[in-house]
């Protein structure tokens, strides 16, 4: 008699599932790749878009909110302000977006080969991390033109952010997506969403500029990163630590009801995707 082996999705997220992510590295680094060159086979500047657009972005928003609108940027330079703040937005949103349809977009493997299904939204993260890097040669382009330099601080405590800007997009990627599987609706609110969210999150103003009504803004994952980008590596302000502890715990929160609705939904990803 043939043995038959029946691969079934766990209820609940373990250490064991880390493990089973570690031995399907190969896969992962297969998935980032795919997407990369995916993301921009047959363009003509290739991976000159990564910098592109944050830097026109930037340009933008300078004009209207830095010169006509006279928003404040905490004695920066409007320009090398608000594009600090975008080179993690542009991250966060680009990894949401990603995650967000990441299962629909695998259907295909999904429905043939078993391997862990959380592989999926961390490949489509990790590929935001290379479009970041590239366009941060324009920042220290403009930190070298209006006179900053990297501190040391701000080096260190980057990869930390990275990471806390990826948490933040795949738990609530995870969301959509579970809900995305079911409900297709998810692809048309999401741009609306990303375009409030942007007013929300301290990209184009300064935290302070909310006054006493800041602790709203602090509950914002975003709003601890990008703050804290800014005084470490502009050097303007000592690291608001407290702030940053608020964006782990939501962090840490919005991740966990990532993982139950990921977890909820996973049993029949491959009869309705």
């Amino acid at each position: 008699m043939q043995k038959v082996t029946i691969v079934r999705p766990k209820k609940t997220f373990s250490w064991d599932d880390l493990k089973e992510v570690w031995l399907y590295k190969e896969l992962l680094f297969f998935f980032v790749w795919r997407d990369f060159k995916v993301k921009y086979k047959q363009t003509i500047i290739g991976i000159a878009w990564a910098i592109i657009q944050p830097f026109t972005t930037m340009v933008v928003f300078s004009v209207i909110f830095g010169k006509l609108a006279q928003i404040p940027s905490d004695g920066v330079p409007y320009p090398i302000f608000v594009y600090t703040g975008l080179l993690f937005w542009q991250m966060f949103s680009g990894a949401l977006g990603s995650v967000s349809s990441t299962f629909i977009s695998n259907s295909s493997i999904i429905t043939k080969v078993y391997f862990p299904r959380i592989i999926l939204p961390i490949a489509d993260s990790a590929n935001q991390v290379v479009d970041f890097f590239f366009a941060s040669i324009v920042l220290l382009f403009l930190m070298f033109y209006y006179g900053y330099f990297p501190h040391l601080e701000g080096v260190l405590i980057l990869p930390i952010l990275i990471l806390l800007t990826l948490m933040t997009a795949i738990g609530g990627g995870l969301v959509l997506a579970s809900m995305n599987v079911k409900y297709r609706d998810v692809r048309y609110a999401l741009p609306f969403v990303m375009q409030m969210l942007i007013f929300i999150t301290p990209v184009i103003y300064p935290p302070s500029i909310a006054g006493k009504y800041s602790w709203i803004l602090a509950i914002n994952p975003m709003t601890g990163v990008i703050k804290a980008a800014r005084g470490s590596l502009l050097g303007t302000e000592p690291v608001n630590w407290l702030l940053l502890g608020i964006s782990f715990i939501a962090v840490s929160v919005v991740m966990v009801i990532g993982i139950v609705f990921f977890r909820n939904t996973e049993r029949y990803f491959a009869d309705i995707v």
